[in-house]
């Protein structure tokens, strides 16, 4: 296998089958990163040219989402953007608590990732039901790469992904973890309430759901303004009026015509 990368015509048909798969608008700059991910998989599969890799990829569905696996990102932490949580643990969930009497609030953590998001939600329901008798919750939680989902469902965590939970809650560190061999591992009580499954954001929700929060972060950098602007329509098609949808830091949609009216930095309302 050729050492020093892809071709030009590797790399375009390499950009165009991430698209094709993903809806992810890569350039030429992530040819490293890409490189580096693919390699090991080229090298197993005993294939002498990336070119070779592609072209079963093209041919072979089953080696389809080991494909997906490796050309997605997944970085995540516990946490992640605390005035984000101040909001939800603060403001968001008293006041839907008081607005929906006897219901109980759906989430969707529509990149789950490797699950720190998920649970970190989690986290906030279980305490904010000890002093609110009759909240409850379920947390639907997707991502379009099976192997991350993997993760998230095992839920054992170490490095960096604890490193702000651990320093500004390390109460609930040791109410919400046990040791594991690798690290920390979420206790049983944390997933209770979650329901994970592999989706593509560019395509709708089957069964349909109606979810009064949705988790959207750090997802449409990675999109170019047409494919961002189908996974806000699909997303829409599945959150409740008056819902809120949150965004990464250097995620904006205001001047778009969506639904989705701006309450605050990465905080939208649907309408």
């Amino acid at each position: 296998m050729d050492a020093a990368g892809f071709s030009p015509a590797t790399l375009s048909a390499l950009l165009a089958l991430v698209r094709k798969h993903t809806g992810i608008a890569m350039t030429e700059r992530k040819s490293v990163l890409l490189e580096r991910r693919l390699r090991p998989r080229v090298q197993a599969l005993k294939l002498d040219s990336y070119q070779a890799y592609l072209d079963m990829v093209e041919k072979d569905r089953a080696e389809v989402p080991h494909f997906i696996d490796l050309v997605t990102t997944n970085d995540t932490l516990f946490f992640r953007t605390q005035q984000v949580w101040d909001y939800i643990e603060q403001e968001f969930l008293p006041q839907w608590f008081q607005d929906h009497p006897g219901k109980r609030l759906k989430i969707w953590s529509a990149a789950a990732s490797s699950g720190e998001e998920l649970y970190s939600m989690a986290m906030l329901c279980e305490e904010f039901q000890q002093t609110h008798p009759g909240f409850g919750y379920q947390i639907f939680a997707t991502d379009i790469s099976r192997q991350i989902l993997a993760q998230a469902r095992d839920g054992q965590y170490s490095g960096r992904s604890l490193e702000r939970i651990q320093s500004t809650h390390p109460d609930w560190v040791k109410k919400y973890f046990r040791p594991s061999a690798h690290g920390l591992r979420v206790v049983d009580a944390l997933k209770k309430n979650v329901e994970l499954a592999q989706h593509n954001l560019l395509t709708p929700l089957k069964p349909s759901r109606q979810f009064d929060l949705v988790f959207l972060r750090n997802v449409l950098i990675y999109f170019d303004p047409e494919h961002q602007q189908k996974i806000l329509d699909q997303a829409r098609l599945s959150m409740a009026p008056h819902s809120r949808m949150i965004l990464g830091e250097s995620e904006s949609i205001s001047g778009r015509d969506t639904a989705y009216q701006l309450e605050r930095p990465m905080i939208y309302r649907m309408e």
